[in-house]
């Protein structure tokens, strides 16, 4: 927890239920089996961005078990898109029957793998980029990113604080976790620093750092 748990269980009670009854379940259904879907108040700030960025096309990585490729779709335009990553086949199946519930198989497009592998076969732009999957891979995912961002699009990266261990030492971190630890600093010191982006990073949820492409890469020049 990085915000005071008071705090947080009053913006919970704030937050208005999904008129869609069927999201609602699938959402209910995750927390109950605690699958790793975005917490409510990340929820809530992704579809603020969605409304105000008004992306037609979306990439997540990290689809767990489609909620919120789900989630965000609804809150598209209309004719928007959504294309997800998910490597774990039992959670691949029940996102393909989410989905399905959802009548969104149009919308939403599945790619089942690696991410490492998969971001370097896809040959498009997207104004919208979702990471929420294995945090140790999220600077590896970078480049590959950076590719098919548009210009002016926005970058999400989910869970970026680590439950508030980010600002430990690394000597203060379990032994098994700190190549993860070492790896998310690295993650946001780059995003912070690139010359192509602007990153904000807010203590919602665990954590969410929004950055917007901008300008050249003068880095190369």
């Amino acid at each position: 927890m990085i915000v005071d748990e008071h705090i947080t269980d009053y913006l919970h009670s704030l937050i208005k239920e999904d008129s869609h009854q069927e999201l609602c379940h699938i959402e209910e259904e995750a927390r109950n089996q605690h699958v790793p879907i975005v917490k409510p108040e990340t929820k809530e700030l992704l579809k603020i961005l969605v409304l105000l960025k008004r992306p037609k096309k979306i990439l997540e990585i990290g689809t767990a078990v489609g909620f919120s490729s789900l989630y965000m779709n609804m809150y598209q335009p209309d004719g928007g898109t959504v294309v997800t990553i998910e490597r774990n086949e039992k959670r691949i199946q029940k996102a393909k029957e989410n989905i399905g519930k959802m009548g969104r198989e149009d919308q939403i497009t599945l790619l089942e793998g690696d991410a490492a592998d998969l971001l370097k076969k896809i040959d498009d732009s997207f104004d919208f980029i979702f990471v929420d999957a294995a945090k140790g891979q999220y600077i590896a995912f970078l480049d590959e990113v950076m590719r098919l961002l548009a210009p002016e699009g926005l970058l999400v990266s989910d869970n970026v604080l680590q439950d508030g261990d980010i600002v430990k030492s690394r000597y203060a971190i379990e032994r098994r976790d700190r190549t993860i630890h070492k790896r998310m600093r690295d993650y946001l010191y780059t995003i912070k620093n690139h010359s192509m982006l602007e990153t904000a990073i807010l203590t919602v949820g665990d954590g969410v750092a929004v950055s917007q492409k901008i300008g050249e890469d003068h880095e190369k020049e």
